[in-house]
């Protein structure tokens, strides 16, 4: 069986954190925060005005982990018990996921849910339960 750790001031902070960052977005750009279709319009055929913004949102996710570095000393221990090819297969599932689904777990989950989008409710109970029905399997089958 696999333990978590229940952390609920850090996951109350970082939940604070994104939806923060969501509405910052909104307010400064008009843009949802959704995050593969912020990333997907880094590369062409995307160079419009929006680039140095979008670039920031992503400078913005991969500097976190080293700030929480700088600031508490340490990194939070975490262990992938997967092996490489089930991680690539998720991976491009997830990608392709996101490209299907016309957004992902940011975009549909915080984002459009706070919107009240019915198209993003449906998209969210979707991977939700995708998501759940992938763990039942992966732990009962192995």
């Amino acid at each position: 069986m696999v333990s978590t750790s229940f952390t609920p001031i850090a996951s109350l902070v970082g939940g604070a954190l994104i939806g923060l960052s969501a509405v910052l977005l909104m307010w400064a750009t008009g843009r949802i925060a959704g995050v593969s279709g912020i990333a997907a319009r880094l590369f062409p055929p995307y160079q419009d005005r929006q680039f140095p913004g979008r670039l920031a949102f992503i400078a913005g996710l991969v500097a976190a982990p080293v700030l929480v570095l700088l600031v508490t000393g340490s990194l939070p221990a975490q262990t992938i018990e997967a092996n490489p090819v089930v991680l690539i297969v998720g991976g491009l599932l997830t990608g392709f996921g996101s490209v299907w689904g016309s957004g992902c777990t940011s975009g549909h989950g915080v984002c459009g849910l706070s919107r009240l989008s019915a198209r993003s409710l449906v998209a969210t109970m979707t991977f939700m339960a995708t998501g759940m029905a992938t763990v039942l399997v992966m732990r009962h089958w192995n």
